[in-house]
């Protein structure tokens, strides 16, 4: 069933958002308009020349719409319905970018300095300074920033339970807060240092190593004035390497590059004057004018940030609506610069967003190649878009678990990854781990009409046997299968012997050792590998935590949260005075005994 574009006559023509809909009633597309008629025409006429529209068009079984009194209604209700619906043919953020800042959490009586990588909005509270261009660069800040300073690096637990100073502090890199050998105004003050820093206005620190400096010489204290100048040399790099000459305070620019649906999106990051770090986004199938592209990111990249810019730089000039719902909601003022130091910002966006775009072009068009030739080599029936990596761990038989990692398009897909625990009682069978990995998976998978391309099992021509079987009993021949060996069944990395088994050929394949195409392999493999191994030492560490505190009389599952939680491991809990046991919630004298005499 396709639409009728005849049925457009009766639509309103009032301002409000359309849903289209496919013949299974799910929402493939999302817009809005100030009259909604005219606009919907536009889609089935023949003036709009977008790639995408034809194959929406193709789609559309019925258009739902809902009136609104004004544009700014609109804006928001399509951007709820975006995130409620998650429309294919719109573009939707996902929270996979990773951002890196430095945090203070100025509320606690101590405050610590951490570096901190998140997804999407920062939750908890205290001051935030970045995000930093990359990891090295803040860590750089970070280390220089503890050693100016001072500031503990401790645990609260560790902050509380400490009875003497770390080795921090010997290493005069702690000012010892724990022990009480600085006063809370010492502190405070060295705090406050820090924040000045990461606020820019760090003109005094290097006056005072300098004094610091100079005295530590005129008291023959050489090694101390020698590590003093090695400090500022590196600070006076840091300073002079992060000094930009705007004059804007906290600011986002946005550029924007496209070649016909697949678009760049760039986001320059502008904190205290100083260019602090970069995002970009990438888009494909996208059928949004720029105007439309920006108006949709903007809303669901800003409304929910908790440490927004105060003004953010558009390419394109942002109409009334999208204005005043960003500064009423989050303070945030859109401009579109067209002179001066903000203008010159928001080209070095762009230009960013174009280099970014041809980056990631060339770097698909090679994962492509490579991926061809993957399928050449390995005499492949189908593209290898993605892979999927199959792997199984066990301790003499116990605590059998396996796990699922995907590749696409020569990429890790993180969505894709699962983990197993091994319902089938056995002792130590690979073969029949395997077995039930494969068969839940695929079960599930062919249920969803969501098949890999190809799978590789990490093993030989045993494994192949088992899938090839999973396989006939779940009528799957879309896929497929290949089994990667390690020589001498080695999982540490390096250039040694691998053998790749296909199913219902003799011999293995024999790949160079520095082939790309086997480094791949070996990559995806490794990575299964890692995932199966972390998650069955987790599994395996929480049953004998469990086990040990499980059989002591008194003990039920409440108290022995608490005990785990306030002590964190069995170890400790062995070690703790009987005055520690019993601040416990709960925790009586003969529960102290219990567990004395169950854990010693």
């Amino acid at each position: 069933m396709v639409f009728d574009p005849k049925q457009l006559d009766v639509f309103p023509m009032q301002s409000g958002v359309y849903l289209m809909k496919d013949k299974a009633d799910r929402v493939i597309y999302v817009g809005k308009a100030k009259l909604l008629k005219n606009r919907l025409k536009q889609y089935f006429s023949l003036n709009d020349t977008r790639a995408m529209i034809p194959l929406l068009i193709a789609q559309i079984a019925h258009i739902d719409t809902i009136v609104v009194f004004s544009e700014k209604e609109a804006l928001l209700l399509e951007n709820t319905l975006i995130k409620q619906h998650k429309p294919k043919f719109n573009v939707l953020l996902k929270d996979d970018k990773t951002f890196i800042s430095l945090s203070i959490n100025v509320d606690h009586p101590w405050p610590m300095l951490r570096l901190i990588r998140y997804k999407g909005t920062i939750k908890d509270k205290g001051l935030y300074f970045g995000p930093y261009t990359s990891a090295i660069a803040a860590r750089e800040i970070y280390e220089l920033l503890n050693k100016l300073f001072r500031l503990r690096q401790c645990s609260d637990n560790e902050l509380k339970k400490r009875t003497r100073p770390c080795l921090l502090y010997e290493m005069n890199r702690c000012l010892a807060p724990c022990v009480g050998l600085c006063t809370k105004e010492q502190y405070d003050q060295q705090v406050q240092k820090v924040i000045y820093f990461l606020k820019g206005k760090n003109q005094d620190i290097l006056p005072e190593l300098y004094a610091q400096m100079q005295q530590a010489s005129d008291h023959l204290q050489f090694e101390k004035a020698a590590s003093l100048l090695k400090t500022i040399r590196h600070l006076e790099h840091v300073l002079q390497s992060s000094t930009a000459s705007y004059h804007i305070e906290s600011t986002d620019a946005i550029g924007i590059y496209r070649q016909a649906d697949e678009v760049i999106l760039f986001l320059l990051f502008l904190r205290q004057g100083k260019l602090t770090g970069s995002m970009h986004y990438a888009f494909s199938n996208v059928i949004e004018d720029d105007d439309e592209l920006l108006t949709s990111f903007i809303l669901q990249h800003y409304q929910n940030n908790k440490n927004p810019p105060q003004e953010i730089l558009t390419p394109i000039q942002p109409s009334l609506a999208l204005t005043e719902i960003l500064k009423s909601t989050c303070k945030i003022q859109l401009l579109f610069p067209k002179k001066g130091e903000k203008r010159i910002l928001l080209k070095l966006a762009q230009e960013n967003a174009k280099s970014t775009f041809k980056q990631e072009k060339d770097e698909k068009l090679l994962k492509e190649k490579m991926l061809l030739d993957l399928q050449d080599t390995l005499q492949l029936n189908r593209y290898p878009k993605r892979i999927e990596c199959f792997d199984t761990s066990h301790l003499a038989g116990s605590d059998s678990v396996a796990s699922v990692i995907a590749f696409t398009d020569g990429v890790k897909d993180t969505k894709y990854t699962r983990l197993y625990k091994i319902k089938t009682q056995h002792t130590g069978d690979d073969y029949t781990s395997m077995q039930e990995t494969l068969f839940r998976h695929l079960s599930r998978a062919k249920a969803a009409d969501d098949l890999p391309d190809l799978i590789i099992l990490d093993g030989g021509k045993g494994h192949l046997t088992i899938a090839l079987e999973v396989f006939k009993k779940l009528d799957i021949a879309s896929i497929d299968l290949i089994a990667l060996a390690k020589e001498a069944s080695r999982h540490d990395k390096g250039m040694s012997q691998e053998k790749v088994y296909l199913p219902y050929i003799h011999d293995p394949i024999l790949l160079n050792p520095r082939s790309f195409l086997l480094q791949l392999l070996q990559k995806i493999r490794d990575e299964s590998h890692r995932k199966t191994i972390t998650f069955h030492q987790k599994r395996r560490k929480k049953r004998l935590i469990s086990s040990a505190l499980d059989n002591i009389p008194g003990i039920g599952p409440i108290k022995k949260k608490r005990l785990l939680t306030h002590f964190g491991s069995i170890e400790r809990i062995k070690k703790a005075s009987i005055q520690d046991l019993l601040q416990i919630k709960g925790i009586t004298q003969s529960d102290v005994n219990a567990l004395q005499k169950g854990l010693s």
